[in-house]
């Protein structure tokens, strides 16, 4: 009875991988018509076979599910439109009650019912005697074992903890070298009479704020975490994963965060192999509808290098919500992850970001400043010009209310918020100019695209001296190139002698150090600066035509510039 009982209440059991063995050779792609480097297809009968009794008590759950679903996003227009109707009275209320209670009652005998089949499947018995030991015993062993299946992740154990490495710190007599900041707060007023007046008058606005964020605000922002679009991408999911852990020998991980959420990820190690860039781990954060499985990890996985993937909270196998907060703790024990369990010093690991993937990049950047690189693809720098291009002109002031406030995804202000970093040492921000590279962006209007903004932010901030009046004027110049051509005539045109600016920037990073920003510049005469300022934009943005969902090719792929 006690496995009936387990069987009732275990996770659902998607497939059974293939023996794994050293990873294979041949590249993950994402399509295209050179079928002699696609991946092999996955076995259809490594899939797990349910019973009948299962498979259509399953059916049944799932459509209960995905109606659930659609009537919670729908409820309050449904509970408007009831009320006009005047059929929100107690004796209804009551006998939808009823009718709710009985519904409950059928879909737990169905799922009684779907416990049965899987009784009776020995397939399903296996894998359950697994999972229970893997929880019970949590040894290398079970979860080797374990890793043989994919299942409904919430009943994966938990292998690595936010606070693992501080413990081990502690436990060894050291302290806790971390110094991992949260996200700047809002100021707030003083506890004065004028400021509880204040606080009380805007009350309102802060409470439309909330709700806007936490209702649809968040969800356009982050539309991968809605559960239907995640229902319906469920089988590009799982075929995915396959392709991961059977082709490329991934190792999936479950890790808890500081706020109790928990963070699906897969690590492809590459130290093992003959590529000299599988020494580096390339640490990939997704954009707002993207997941590990389908998303940018397969650029630096096809060019060599180490690769962890992970999922935003609420994403796929991950839990919580993507807020700013939630998802800065999620990169906080990614990162805590690599170093500390996976073995990777600060200095190998690069950080790749996709789109709205910049924020917790940046974020890693500014908290991890010992780290390789950093890579941004199509990014920007504030979200607030972003949201105003997309919502009415009336909601301007509750847009920003709401962004500031609750949404906060300020790249630019992150990139720059560190001062005391060596050239060396820090990433050095590399901006793949997608066109368009924002979903506000106008295809013919280049200087609409926010990486530019990104790109001018870093340094000005960096290089305020070279990047005076006439500075940004070349830089935006060049930026507005809507050709390699014309690109590549502009630079000439200012007549830029790259060795000159090399040995100029050398020459001061060995006089002064390498703490920014920089005063280079500062006695330079106006063409001199020009030049500087245009051979620091090419060194920092690498140009990339092609639409914002177009995955960076491999052969795209470099290592941030240093001097």
């Amino acid at each position: 009875m006690a496995k009936l009982l387990s069987c009732i209440l275990g996770p659902r059991l998607y497939r059974v991988y293939r023996e794994q063995g050293p990873a294979r050779t041949r590249r993950i792609r994402a399509g295209g018509d050179d079928t002699s480097q696609a991946p092999l297809e996955p076995s259809w009968e490594s899939y797990y076979q349910p019973r009948s009794l299962e498979k259509h008590a399953d059916s049944v759950l799932a459509l209960a599910s995905v109606l659930w679903s659609i009537s919670y996003y729908s409820s309050p227009l449904a509970v408007f439109y009831l009320y006009r109707k005047g059929y929100l009275t107690m004796s209804k209320v009551v006998a939808f009650s009823h009718y709710a209670g009985t519904m409950l009652l059928l879909l737990a005998g169905i799922a009684c019912l779907r416990g049965i089949g899987r009784w009776t499947n020995p397939q399903y018995i296996q894998f359950i005697t697994i999972l229970e030991d893997a929880h019970r015993y949590g040894t290398s062993e079970h979860k080797k074992k374990l890793a043989s299946y994919n299942f409904d992740f919430r009943s994966w154990p938990v292998d690595f903890r936010w606070d693992e490495a501080t413990s081990r710190w502690t436990s060894r007599g050291m302290s806790d070298s971390r110094n991992v900041p949260l996200l700047r707060p809002e100021p707030k007023h003083r506890s004065t009479v004028n400021g509880f007046l204040h606080a009380v008058k805007k009350m309102p606005c802060q409470i439309a704020s909330y709700i806007v964020a936490h209702t649809f605000g968040r969800r356009m922002l982050y539309p991968g975490s809605m559960y239907l679009l995640q229902k319906a991408l469920m089988p590009v999911l799982l075929q995915g994963q396959a392709r991961l852990v059977e082709e490329c020998n991934g190792k999936r991980a479950k890790l808890a965060t500081c706020d109790g959420n928990e963070i699906d990820t897969m690590f492809m190690d590459r130290r093992e192999t003959s590529e000299p860039q599988g020494q580096k781990l390339v640490i990939c954060c997704e954009g707002n509808a993207g997941f590990y499985e389908i998303g940018c990890l397969s650029t630096p996985l096809d060019a060599g290098y180490s690769v962890l993937g992970w999922n935003h909270p609420g994403f796929a196998g991950s839990t919580g919500v993507p807020l700013p907060q939630n998802e800065a703790n999620a990169m906080d024990v990614v990162m805590q992850y690599a170093i500390h369990r996976l073995g990777f010093l600060p200095e190998d690991i690069l950080l790749y970001a996709w789109s709205i993937g910049g924020f917790t990049a940046t974020w890693a950047a500014m908290s991890y400043p010992d780290i390789s690189g950093l890579i941004l693809d199509a990014s920007f720098d504030d979200l607030v010009p972003l949201a105003l291009k997309v919502m009415p002109e009336s909601w301007r002031g509750l847009v920003t209310r709401t962004v500031r406030q609750h949404l906060n995804l300020n790249n630019g202000e992150q990139l720059c918020w560190r001062t005391l970093i060596s050239l060396v040492e820090i990433t050095q921000s590399y901006c793949f100019n997608s066109v368009p590279s924002c979903i506000s962006r106008v295809p013919d209007d280049i200087m609409s695209n926010r990486g530019n903004n990104l790109l001018l932010k870093l340094l000005t901030h960096r290089y305020p001296k070279v990047m005076a009046e006439e500075g940004v004027r070349v830089v935006r110049e060049w930026l507005g190139a809507s050709t390699p051509m014309e690109e590549a005539s502009i630079y000439s045109s200012y007549e830029v002698e790259d060795d000159w600016c090399l040995s100029v920037l050398k020459s001061y990073k060995a006089e002064d150090g390498g703490e920014f920003p920089w005063s280079v510049g500062e006695d330079m005469t106006p063409e001199g600066r020009r030049q500087l300022a245009l051979f620091l934009a090419r060194k920092h943005l690498q140009n990339f035509e092609a639409t914002h969902c177009t995955p960076l090719p491999s052969q795209e792929f470099n290592l941030p510039w240093s001097l």
